[in-house]
């Protein structure tokens, strides 16, 4: 089945900047994780909306998505690959073999034996909002694949060693050759019976049955760093599987999932979050205390605010992942209309209401204020 676009799967327009494609795989990233999202596809999904967010928030692999698309251009015309192919006993315009090397690089076959880079490792962690904001050090567990140390990686019993495959003569590959209009062409394919290594083990090792590894759960260190947010992952050098034929390990990715707060939320370095206040509270001014990740701070409100005010307490956010200072705590203020008033505070209303007479909504915000002040003080 086709890919689907990328931009269409987090909803979002091609011009779209790197906070809004940030934003989007956001809200969509905490709908359908699978420790909360409990719906048959969501886990695949949520895969599509993470791939997605991995190109489109990477400029290079943005780049690159916008011309080719899901089309690998390094695959060739068509997906041949120099080394499947080989063509030769072809004349003319310098040979078809000349004008395949321009393009394919000459056919060169890959040592089967050479050292190769471990796989890397991926590991998804889930972090209370708390722990993101201020890091943490814990131990993690990850099924692992290790050099076995019966054969140390042979694949062989000890005492024997690996013999040249008698199907491929050690090149790795099988060729076979067809005749056509044009001349000889040699398909290449990886030879079954070894699996491309040039070795057939004749005695396998009884610890890892010729693998040359063995499956290990691994605890590993990690220490968080303070102000990891959604979607962000960390790279733990080494610690992905073991390296073939002496090549280097890969690397382990800790992709982070941040559980939402009940009180606060996050955009970027900055936390947001809305405080209710009384209809006295806001006509008459006054100190209130809000919570912080800090711990609670006191914050005047003046007289007169209106529903929806923000206010901002500088510092009071998350710390920035690279270092760079805090982020910022805004406080959105709600006034709140009591639904259940005794018989005193609705006369109370209606005196405040008779006072203010016709001319209310005229009159300056000073003045209206004044007389808010002596309606709640009993004052005529």
């Amino acid at each position: 089945m086709a890919k689907r676009d990328y931009y269409e799967i987090l909803g979002v327009s091609k011009n779209a900047t790197k906070e809004e494609i940030k934003k989007a795989y956001r809200k969509l990233s905490k709908k359908y994780h699978p420790d909360v999202n409990k719906e048959p596809d969501a886990a695949e999904k949520f895969k599509e909306i993470k791939e997605a967010y991995e190109v489109l928030s990477d400029d290079q692999k943005r780049a690159h998505y916008d011309q080719f698309g899901h089309t690998d251009p390094n695959q060739g015309f068509g997906g041949f690959r120099s080394d499947d192919f080989d063509f030769g006993g072809f004349s003319g315009f310098g040979g078809f073999e000349d004008i395949f090397n321009t393009f394919f690089g000459g056919g060169r076959r890959r040592n089967p034996n050479a050292p190769r880079a471990g796989a890397d490792l991926q590991y998804t962690m889930t972090l209370t909002f708390e722990e993101a904001a201020f890091g943490k050090e814990t131990d993690i567990e990850i099924p692992s694949e290790e050099t076995c140390h019966t054969c140390h990686g042979t694949g062989a019993k000890p005492g024997t060693k690996p013999e040249t495959c008698p199907h491929c003569h050690g090149a790795g590959q099988i060729s076979t050759e067809q005749s056509t209009p044009f001349g000889r062409i040699v398909n290449r394919r990886t030879c079954p019976y070894c699996g491309g290594t040039g070795q057939y083990i004749k005695e396998k090792c009884t610890t890892c049955g010729g693998t040359g590894r063995v499956k290990r759960r691994k605890k590993i260190h990690v220490k968080i760093p303070a102000g990891i947010d959604e979607g962000q992952q960390l790279r733990v050098a080494g610690q992905g599987e073991p390296g073939i034929n002496g090549g280097p390990p890969g690397d382990l990715y800790i992709v982070f999932h941040v559980e939402p707060h009940e009180f606060f939320e996050r955009d970027g370095d900055d936390i947001y979050c809305e405080v209710p206040l009384t209809f006295a509270q806001a006509a008459l001014g006054d100190e209130i205390e809000v919570p912080t990740l800090h711990g609670n701070v006191k914050l005047k409100i003046p007289a007169g605010t209106q529903t929806g005010t923000r206010f901002r307490l500088k510092g009071k956010g998350v710390p920035n992942v690279r270092g760079y200072g805090y982020g910022d705590q805004h406080v959105i203020v709600r006034v709140v209309t009591p639904t259940k008033l005794t018989e005193k505070q609705k006369q109370l209303l209606r005196e405040f209401d008779q006072l203010g007479g016709s001319s209310m909504h005229h009159e300056p915000h000073d003045r209206f204020f004044d007389k808010v002040k002596k309606a709640f003080k009993g004052e005529s």
